[in-house]
Parts: structure tokens; sequence; C-alpha cells
């Protein structure tokens, strides 16, 4: 598989399973064939949340999958990664995590420009079940509208 000049990797159940209230744009720390694995496509971020550590933000649980042309000089597909924000913006969201037990969720794995790595994260508050039933019923609301349009139209 190729190098992909711009590579977007998505956590699509996040914005189901959380209500975001903001979000930030973190560089990753990655060690060797971690940012080729990543331009290849290899790479989920469905199942991670971020975690604070000594004052430092981690990403835990990230997959990024072995690199196919590496040596044996390879990297752990799940270890933690830490993340580069300012910090100011660590210390705001360091406070809000610990005392109204908000969540950091990543959204969007992406390179940038000039090629580096970077995580979309935002600062979540889980939702409750009714509140997902009501995202359902609005998604098949806006798909009914969109088919009854169509059809109007043709």
């Amino acid at each position: 598989m190729a190098l992909q000049k711009n590579v977007q990797i998505k956590n699509r159940k996040a914005r189901f399973e959380y209500e975001i209230l903001d979000k930030y744009t973190a560089g990753i720390v990655l060690r060797g064939t971690e940012i080729k694995a990543i331009r290849e496509g290899k790479a989920s971020i469905a199942e991670s949340f971020c975690e604070f550590a000594n004052g430092e933000l981690f990403v835990i649980n990230m997959t990024i999958q072995e690199y196919s042309h590496a040596t044996h000089f390879q990297h752990a597909p799940k270890s933690e990664r830490k993340l580069l924000l300012n910090k100011r913006e660590l210390r705001k969201l360091e406070k809000d995590v610990k005392n109204t037990g908000l969540t950091i969720i990543p959204l969007l794995l992406f390179t940038n420009e000039k090629g580096f790595a970077k995580l979309e994260i935002a600062l979540c508050r889980g939702k409750k079940q009714y509140d997902k039933r009501e995202t359902m019923k609005d998604r098949d609301n806006k798909r009914n509208l969109s088919r009854i349009k169509k059809a109007f139209n043709n």
C-alpha cells in the first residue's frame, strides 16, 4: 500500500456516544515506524481515550499496526502515546476532567500540510441512553426528509 499524503482517520462512534463540549488539536510523540504506518492508514482510534499522568496527557488504547516494510525494529501497536498541548490548555483540561468528571476522547487522527501527525481531541460528556435514542431519531428524520425531497424533485 502506498503512503498517503493526507490521512484522516475518524472516531465515528464518539459523536454518538458523547456530547462534545470543546475541541483541541494536539501533536503526538511517535517512535520509529509509527508515522509510516499512520501514513499507510493503518491506525485506529475507535476505542481510545485520553488520560493524565504527572501533568502530561497520554492517549490510551490507540492502535497503530506494525509497518509492513520495517525490519525487526518495530513499535508496540497499543502503547501509550504522549500528546503535545500548550501548558495552559493542559491545565484547563486537567481541571475540567478532575472537577466535573468529563472525558477526553480522540475524534480525528490526521496529518497536516507539513506531514506531522495530529490528533483532534474533544472534552466530552457521556450521553445517556435517551440522548442516544434522540440522536438516532434525528438521523432517521433527516434521512426520510432527504428521501422525500429527492422523490419530489424527480
